[in-house]
């Protein structure tokens, strides 16, 4: 389905100078190590062209026009560090089989598990209040019948669900307490093996190959990007709260954005 949220034009509505963007590299990144910036403050920075360790040129970027929407955390907003998306990756999918005493005990109780898990969904998919993220603990569950790369990418996106939103957050490292709109879709892409460092949204514009995923979208243009991962939608812009989850219950408006796959996925 198409639109149901209407969202900033963007790239009509910017100032002749570029400034810093969503995912600005390593100015907005170190700024908010301490205590996070406020949005003015790091959106009057202008920044040159960067380059990443790789010595390839990034992109320039302008300010996340979708900030606002992102709950973007107060000064006092504290997390302790995600872990590596690589291990919050293979976590989600290594845990050990059921005995057969859990088997069992599992079997006798089918009724209440079943009441349980529909009580469970319906909280998940009704939206919290203040904006449009899912309810329970922030996280969604991983889907048995999905490609483990797919797996892999969703206990990444579950991992920082929850975590502050700060402009810059992870691109200094992957590593972070707070993330923004590209830090987000680049740390549970890297989850999954799907990119090898941090990108800002405009380098997003260009990863993977054109067009919609079977199962991985990513939506990118010059200041935000979010993504669709087996049907549901990851997004910083539109949260309710601080630590509110970045999985959203709904659609949104993709108008004035790329979409962007990896092949397979």
């Amino acid at each position: 389905m198409r639109p149901t949220r209407t969202r900033l034009a963007l790239c009509c509505l910017l100032a002749p100078a570029i400034l810093a963007g969503c995912g600005a590299g390593s100015v907005g990144s170190a700024l908010h190590r301490t205590d996070p910036p406020k949005a003015a403050t790091l959106a009057a920075a202008v920044v040159g062209s960067a380059t990443d360790s790789s010595g390839r040129g990034r992109s320039r970027e302008v300010a996340d026009p979708l900030e606002a929407e992102s709950d973007p955390a107060p000064a006092t907003a504290r997390h302790a560090a995600a872990a590596a998306p690589v291990k919050a990756g293979e976590a989600a999918i290594a845990a050990g089989a059921a005995s057969n005493a859990e088997v069992r005990q599992e079997l006798s109780q089918v009724g209440a598990a079943e009441h349980a898990a529909k009580a469970s969904q319906k909280r998940l998919f009704t939206p919290l209040a203040g904006g449009s993220s899912i309810g329970g603990n922030g996280t969604i569950p991983i889907p048995a019948g999905v490609p483990e790369v797919v797996q892999k990418v969703i206990a990444g996106a579950n991992e920082i669900a929850d975590f502050p939103y700060v402009y810059g957050g992870g691109h200094a490292s992957f590593i972070d307490n707070a993330y923004d709109c590209s830090g987000s879709v680049s740390y549970a892409l890297a989850a999954g093996g799907l990119i090898g460092s941090p990108e800002t949204s405009g380098e997003l514009e260009h990863w993977g190959v054109p067009g919609p995923g079977r199962y991985i979208t990513v939506f990118a243009n010059a200041g935000h990007t979010y993504m669709y991962v087996d049907g549901m939608l990851y997004d910083t812009a539109g949260r309710s709260g601080v630590y509110a989850s970045r999985w959203l219950v709904g659609a949104t408006d993709n108008s004035g954005y790329v979409e962007r796959h990896w092949p397979g996925y």
